[in-house]
């Protein structure tokens, strides 16, 4: 499969590190809002990254001349909406659990403010890598209203409850820099840096078996939604799993050779 040419984003394979997918949001007029139409380009582009086998890796962002990751959701929809058409919108799966049921890693460079959907948006991801000087943040309260797109879950496991109640029921906004400290954000770096070390971890990750990939982020996330026990046991039977891989054998042959693993996925 292959992106298509979508009205909200931009899309590219290969292009900043071998086999690492960049979708980016562009709808610079409302700094990456999202409206019903970057929802369903989200949906379709997140397929494809999904099929292609040659993708190992989806780096998610907002286009440069957005100025943001994604700024929120879109508030003129919010408005227009009953208490019918928003239980319509909110059935799942949405955008949120697209991106975290992905079978492939992705990598959040929040390149600008993330907040409110687009702070959910960045909490679905596997990994957050922000710019300096960016807000981020859960204002919903401001408007008389909660996060609806997995905030008040994910954000607490990302950051402990007391935080999350902090930021979810003041609506402050926050810089990356204590975004960072506080583990609602992996690393920080300036506008220079940003994306060598999005596209340096990315092509770390993209040369690795995708079925080991697949399986570590099963077993990662599934500490967060098991208790001990039954994560233990998951994690066993995964790791089981892939002894019936090629790519065990060849990460282990290329070990003893000394050179590196070439993984095929098989």
């Amino acid at each position: 499969m292959s992106f298509s040419e979508y009205e909200t984003l931009l899309t590219s394979v290969g292009e900043d590190a071998e086999r690492v997918a960049t979708i980016a949001i562009n709808r610079p007029d409302a700094r990456n809002a999202l409206n019903e139409q970057v929802r369903r380009d989200l949906t379709d582009a997140l397929a494809v990254a999904e099929e292609d086998e040659e993708i190992r890796v989806v780096v998610l962002t907002g286009a440069d001349d957005s100025n943001a990751f994604v700024a929120g959701a879109d508030v003129t929809e919010l408005r227009e909406r009953d208490l019918l058409e928003q239980r319509e919108a909110s059935k799942r799966p949405r955008v949120y659990e697209i991106v975290d049921d992905l079978s492939v890693p992705v990598i959040a460079r929040i390149n600008g403010h993330a907040l409110g959907g687009g702070c959910e948006l960045a909490q679905a991801c596997d990994v957050r890598i922000a710019v300096q000087g960016a807000k981020i943040g859960q204002p919903e309260i401001n408007l008389g209203i909660i996060p609806g797109g997995g905030g008040t879950q994910r954000l607490a496991r990302l950051v402990g409850e007391g935080q999350a109640m902090k930021l979810i029921l003041s609506g402050e906004l926050i810089d990356t820099s204590e975004a960072h400290d506080i583990g609602l954000v992996d690393e920080v770096y300036d506008e220079a840096s940003l994306d060598d070390r999005v596209y340096e971890l990315a092509g770390t990750m993209a040369e690795k078996s995708p079925v080991a990939l697949e399986l570590a982020k099963q077993a990662v996330k599934a500490s967060s939604r098991m208790d001990l026990e039954a994560g233990l046991d998951y994690e066993a039977e995964l790791f089981v799993q892939t002894f019936a891989t090629e790519d065990k054998n060849e990460g282990i042959d290329a070990f003893f050779d000394g050179r590196e693993p070439e993984f095929t996925g098989e």
